[in-house]
C-alpha cells in the first residue's frame, strides 16, 4: 500500500513509490495518449525501476566516423547530463552498443539517476553489480567507436511512437516504461497515488471475501 505524500515530496520521490501499470492506468484515466515505450525495452535488471525528469539524447550509425570524433562526442553527452535526469537516447541504430560499463560509472557518479535506449547496451555484469538502471532492447559487445556520432542533446525524439521531450517523466521498471508529459505529471502522479490507494482497499475486501463483481462496482477499479 502506497504512502501518503509527505509535503515537500518531489515528483521523482512520490513516482518511485508508484509502478509502471498504475501510471499508465491514470493516463489513461485523464484522457492523455497512451505513451508507453516499444515492449523490447527491457531493464538489465528487473529488480531496478528508474523514474524521474528525462534529458534527451540521439546519435546515428555513422561507418568510417574518426574514433577520436566519436568519442569525443560521446564524452561530451556524458558530461552534458544533467544531475537528477534519467538520459533516454534515440541512436537510430540496431547493431552496437550505446552504454557500457565506464560510460554507466560516469553518469552514476555525475548524479544521473539511469539510461534508458532505445538500442544495446555491453558490459552488462559490470552495470548489474554497481546497482545503475539501464534499460535497453539488446546486449552486444560490440562498441560505438568509429561506427556511431553523436547528433543532439536535450532535442525532442521519438522511440516507438513515444514523443518525447526533455522535461517530460519516465517510470519504468519491469512491466515496461511511460513517458508522461512535463505539463501533466503533477496530475499524472496523484492520480496513480488515488488508484493504487484504491486497489489496496479493494485487495483488501477481496481478501475479506467481497464478491468480485461488488468489489468492482465499489471501487472502480480492477
Amino acid at each position: 500500500m502506497i504512502r501518503k505524500a509527505r509535503p515537500g515530496r518531489t515528483l521523482t520521490e512520490r513516482l518511485t513509490r508508484c509502478y509502471s501499470g498504475a501510471v499508465y492506468d491514470a493516463m489513461r484515466d485523464l484522457g492523455l495518449p497512451a505513451a508507453s515505450l516499444p515492449s523490447d525495452i527491457r531493464p538489465l535488471d528487473p529488480k531496478r525501476s528508474l523514474v524521474g525528469p528525462i534529458w534527451t539524447a540521439e546519435g546515428r550509425a555513422e561507418q568510417g566516423i574518426d574514433a577520436d570524433t566519436s568519442l569525443l562526442g560521446w564524452t561530451k553527452l556524458l558530461s552534458a547530463a544533467p544531475s537528477g535526469s534519467v538520459v533516454v537516447c534515440q541512436p537510430n541504430d540496431s547493431t552496437i552498443a550505446h552504454m557500457g560499463e565506464l560510460s554507466a560509472e560516469t553518469l552514476r557518479i555525475r548524479g544521473v539517476t539511469g539510461y534508458l535506449v532505445d538500442g544495446g547496451c555491453r558490459d552488462t555484469d559490470f552495470i548489474t553489480r554497481m546497482g545503475f538502471p539501464v534499460f535497453c532492447r539488446y546486449n552486444t559487445p560490440a562498441d560505438i567507436v568509429g561506427r556511431w556520432a553523436v547528433e543532439a542533446l536535450g532535442e525532442p525524439i521519438v522511440i516507438g511512437d513515444v514523443a518525447i521531450h526533455t522535461g517530460d517523466y519516465l517510470m519504468a521498471d519491469v512491466d515496461g516504461a511511460v513517458v508522461i508529459p512535463q505539463a501533466r505529471v503533477e496530475d499524472v502522479v496523484a492520480e496513480a497515488e488515488r488508484l493504487i490507494t484504491t486497489e489496496s482497499e479493494l485487495r483488501t475486501a477481496i481478501m475479506s471475501g467481497m464478491d468480485p463483481s461488488e468489489a468492482y462496482l465499489k471501487f472502480r477499479v480492477f
